[in-house]
């Protein structure tokens, strides 16, 4: 619709029009910054005829907030979950007031501008809370100088119309409200890569036609440089105390006219409520209080709208060109895989309650073969929406598994933490790459595997899992010789080891084909393989988190050569690092294709992030693992995405703790893993967890949510008689042995093989 055609439309048409592109654009998602309001200083050069915010200087009161008052608003906030720290004040005030510049000096700054950059950094480095900054008129050079301590910024255009500026006027006698400057501003923040908020206030003596010019106005600057993140609709409210506190407020219909006539101008973008705070009042409208955010939510809902926690900058910004690489770490920590705000203090490994549980729903009918697209939209539901999701995956859970949740008694044994691979997620492996070295490096020799096995048997377990980083002087005959010492010592138990890393690895360094290569660890013993090294199996991030690791390609290959040679296997997922729902989307696409090719994975195990000590969060390059409701989705779209070829959806109690692993039985989940005896990876990266679940207690937490234990075998059979009751009432583990790497004596070749980019880029 042509700008002229909008003065002649309707409203009704208009605002048909406008739901339309909203629901093109962002579907139901209805987004809400929680915020902390900072007035750095009420003192302004202008004279807005109907602003309450800026006044004079009061004998007594200091000129600017202190930074320790400026931190103490701030860390409430972050107590509170709040995410921004929203800067407003006068513009420029030290031009005008002499109390201005003194105290500027006294806090050895010259402008305030060099004191609103101190503040944010304030807040920044001691909250985590992410500076939003409006500090009126500025220069490309005031925006470029304030970027690296804040993730966002705004400037109200207001509108574009000179002769409001004219005596008698609402902006006459206001230098900073003459539309050229503020425009200029506005086209600044975009030659400087900002993230910007602006907007038009309406109801001041400007006509539809004038609002119209000022949003074409902005939409000219946003289509040039494409900064422009959020528009503000702002409707004038007539305050006391000021010239025009007797002028005629503008009717609902105008407000709505305006927010219809934006929308169709501007295109489809996300609808947003604004700032909520739970702390502070909104020092611009101080008569109209923050609504109360379950109010908010339930009119939200009741529009069958999405409510949800947003940051100041918006999520298609987060991004290397747009956020300063100071910001971006507290950006990121702040996000959730969406780009919004996490909405939950959760994440995985740590002890403590969850959110929340899911409730019993009416499920949603399921079909086969959800696409792309479909994936992506429930693994970003939230409310009840999210709440149908669970109901829907439970009842295929239901329908499928029955109330059996299945578990098998393993043993883990990490034979080595020496890696020469360099991802970016890992914080178990030690090695001259290791960005982190947390304990000794060490070398587990083949007779203390042996003796570990055969006290797992003791125990009564029916598998071994062995894992480990890859030491330089590995070779496929190594991990072959790892199998045979196991099966010639305790032949009947099962060996499910080696990451398609590993056997990758392996088959390269001895020259063979996979195919040829998984056949002989068959024949030495190996009966099956862990779907660890999946990460995300898409390529994109691959390149980010483990970019000389085993490409999707090879991976999906790997399993691809395990299954034709008889060798079963499962697939995993590592998630709540750098990805995003379509990433996740995409990997339970091509887990399901490859079943579908050779039919082998017996379980998909979602691994949520553990992000603590892992190399990539403590540079500032990853989330804090997924949220609490990222992780229930992940495992019930799980189920719902790859029905009916993988029919086994399991849970990690190391991840996820007992009230964790209660909740995802609710979402879909029938298998609760190993006992593990021992776990290293996990605990490394900074789980809590505890290393075993012993039979006892796993069987206790499973009956505790009235679903039925049943002892597994690694491929789903029952666990014999014999070996159940051997794994209850267990003597205790003698403590393991890690001899240092060094004692192994081993010699690196002069050149390592590696798969995946790094070594495509090398040829």
């Amino acid at each position: 619709m042509e700008a002229a055609a909008l003065l002649d439309a309707s409203l009704d048409e208009l605002c048909a029009e406008a739901r339309r592109l909203r629901e093109e654009g962002h579907g139901s998602l209805v987004t809400y910054s929680p915020k902390v309001f900072i007035p750095l200083t009420k003192l302004c050069r202008d004279v807005c005829h109907y602003c309450t915010f800026a006044r004079p200087p009061r004998r007594g009161e200091r000129a600017y907030m202190t930074i320790d008052e400026v931190l103490a608003v701030a860390r409430a906030g972050a107590e509170r979950g709040c995410r921004e720290a929203l800067f407003t004040l006068g513009d420029k005030p030290e031009l005008r007031y002499r109390v201005a510049r003194e105290e500027l000096a006294a806090h050895g700054c010259g402008t305030t501008l060099e004191y609103l950059g101190r503040a944010a950094e304030a807040v920044l480095d001691e909250t985590g809370l992410l500076p939003h900054l409006n500090p009126g008129v500025m220069t490309v050079e005031d925006i470029r100088r304030l970027r690296p301590v804040s993730a966002s910024m705004g400037l109200m255009l207001e509108t574009t119309s000179d002769r409001l500026s004219a005596r008698g006027g609402p902006h006459f006698g206001s230098p900073d409200k003459l539309p050229a400057a503020r425009l200029e501003t506005v086209l600044g923040a975009g030659e400087a890569r900002v993230p910007f908020t602006t907007g038009i206030l309406i109801g001041i003596g400007e006509t539809r036609a004038e609002r119209i010019d000022a949003l074409v106005a902005i939409r000219d600057l946003a289509e040039r440089y494409g900064h422009v993140q959020e528009v503000i609709v702002q409707n004038f409210r007539a305050k006391p105390g000021t010239r025009m506190a007797d002028a005629a407020e503008p009717p609902l219909e105008e407000l709505l006219w305006t927010i219809a006539v934006a929308r169709i101008l501007l295109g489809a973008g996300i609808d947003d409520w604004g700032g909520v705070s739970p702390v502070t009042i909104d020092h611009v409208n101080p008569e109209a209080p923050w609504p109360d955010l379950e109010r908010l939510r339930a009119a939200t809902e009741g529009r069958s709208l999405q409510l949800a926690p947003r940051l100041p900058v918006y999520p298609e910004w987060i991004d290397g060109a747009w956020i300063d690489p100071r910001v971006m770490p507290a950006v990121l920590r702040a996000s959730d895989a969406a780009g919004l705000a996490r909405e939950d203090g959760w994440s995985p490994g740590e002890t403590g309650a969850v959110p929340f549980t899911p409730r019993d729903a009416l499920p949603v009918p399921t079909r086969d073969e959800l696409g792309e697209d479909e994936l992506v939209r429930l693994l970003c539901a939230r409310g009840e929406e999210r709440q149908r999701v669970f109901a829907a995956a439970d009842h295929l859970r239901r329908e499928v598994c029955g109330d059996e949740v299945s578990y098998v008694v393993t043993r883990n044994i990490q034979y080595t933490n020496v890696c020469y691979f360099r991802c970016g997620f890992c914080a178990f492996s030690k090695g001259k790459l290791a960005a982190n070295l947390r304990g000794a490096p060490y070398l587990v020799p083949h007779d203390e595997i042996v003796r570990r096995v055969r006290e797992a048997w003791q125990r009564g377990a029916t598998e071994v899992c062995l894992q480990g980083g890859i030491h330089p002087a590995f070779t496929g005959e190594y991990y072959e010789s790892v199998v045979e010492a196991i099966t010639e010592a305790v032949p009947e138990i099962h060996v499910h080891a080696f990451s398609a890393l590993e056997v990758w690895q392996g088959a390269a360094t001895v020259g063979l084909p996979l195919d040829a290569y998984l056949a002989r660890l068959r024949d030495a013993g190996l009966g099956s393989l862990p779907g660890t090294a999946a990460e995300i199996l898409d390529d994109d991030v691959r390149r980010v988190i483990c970019p000389d690791k085993v490409t999707t390609a090879q991976w999906l290959d790997v399993h691809d050569n395990a299954h034709r040679v008889g060798l079963r296997s499962n697939v995993t997922m590592m998630f709540g690092h750098v990805e995003s729902p379509r990433n996740w989307a995409r990997h339970f696409l091509r887990a399901r294709e490859q079943q579908g090719r050779s039919g082998g994975f017996t379980e998909f195990v979602p691994l949520p992030f553990v992000h603590m000590e892992a190399p990539m969060w403590l540079k500032g390059q990853a989330r804090s693992g997924p949220t609490w409701g990222e992780t229930l989705l992940v495992h019930a779209v799980a189920r719902l995405a790859l029905h009916p070829c993988i029919t086994n959806i399991q849970a990690s109690w190391v991840k996820l703790g007992p009230e964790g692993i209660a909740a995802a039985l609710r979402a879909g989940v029938n298998d609760l893993g190993g006992t593990l005896m021992n776990e290293s990876i996990s605990r490394a990266a900074g789980a809590r967890h505890g290393q075993e679940m012993p039979p006892e207690r796993m069987e206790e937490l499973i009956r505790a949510n009235g679903r039925v234990p049943r002892q597994r075998t690694t491929l789903y059979g029952d666990a014999p008689e014999e070996r159940r009751r051997a794994s209850f009432g267990a003597p205790a583990l003698a403590e393991p042995v890690n001899p240092p790497v060094r004692d192994a004596g081993l010699r690196a070749p002069p050149r390592l093989v590696r798969p995946g980019f790094t070594a495509a880029r090398a040829s």
